[in-house]
């Protein structure tokens, strides 16, 4: 059956001298994987293929096929800044890195598609992204069902295996302590669109990453350690 559809490109991987396997994001099924002819007169261009570019695409899925074709595809909106700007560049590797650790669902969802496209516009647009990383994880947490409990007053201490805060030390070492804690309260306030301005100050912002990070690997299994955020603290230190 042929059909039209928008994706994301998470990956490639090439498949002999015309071919790639393509791994996106799509907004009628989540997480698919198609063979893509590149190259030639009837082959699709590779550069359209960029991670996280944001395509048009038509595809031949059949119910009985786990790998489907493109026929035909197009960037639907191209970036604008990112692909020119190194701090961009290196955000956007980022994203890409866990977009293609955490998507793991084969079926539609409208609020996480609509989230992962406004965090690719957001990379290309926003004048300061500096704290877009700690704010993309802790917001598409949400989108998993584990978005932290906001604390009550007197709960300083956030355990990150449980979600929550606490007004101590808890039963295990996944504790952040005060004042770290503190600044990840605030955190859970900013959306993408409060970028520009975070109340928390800068020296907090590698330290909250990476413990963000950890809050992750504890709540999805086989996330494992990622190599992008070494470059992106190098980029936005």
């Amino acid at each position: 059956m042929l059909l039209t559809t928008d994706a994301v490109v998470l990956k490639t991987v090439a498949h002999g001298d015309r071919a790639v396997v393509l791994k996106a994001w799509t907004s009628h099924a989540g997480v698919r994987s198609y063979m893509v002819r590149i190259g030639s007169k009837k082959g699709n261009s590779a550069a359209a293929l960029q991670a996280l570019n944001r395509l048009q695409i038509v595809v031949d899925e059949r119910p009985d096929h786990d790998m489907h074709h493109v026929r035909e595809l197009r960037v639907a909106q191209p970036y604008l800044r990112l692909h020119t700007d190194p701090v961009r560049s290196a955000v956007a590797l980022f994203v890409q890195e866990v977009l293609y650790r955490v998507l793991r669902t084969e079926a539609a969802d409208p609020a996480l598609n609509a989230y992962v496209l406004e965090a690719l516009e957001t990379i290309d647009s926003a004048e300061d992204l500096r704290w877009f990383p700690s704010v993309f994880m802790l917001q598409l947490s949400g989108h998993f069902g584990f978005f932290p409990e906001e604390p009550e007053e007197g709960n300083d201490h956030f355990d990150m295996q449980d979600g929550r805060f606490l007004p101590g030390a808890g039963p295990h070492d996944h504790l952040m302590r005060p004042p770290l804690s503190l600044a990840f309260a605030q955190l859970l306030r900013i959306g993408l669109d409060d970028l520009h301005h975070v109340p928390i100050a800068f020296s907090f912002r590698r330290e909250l990453l990476d413990h963000v990070l950890l809050y992750f690997r504890l709540h999805v299994d086989g996330l494992g350690e990622l190599r992008s955020p070494a470059v992106l603290h190098a980029t936005l230190a």
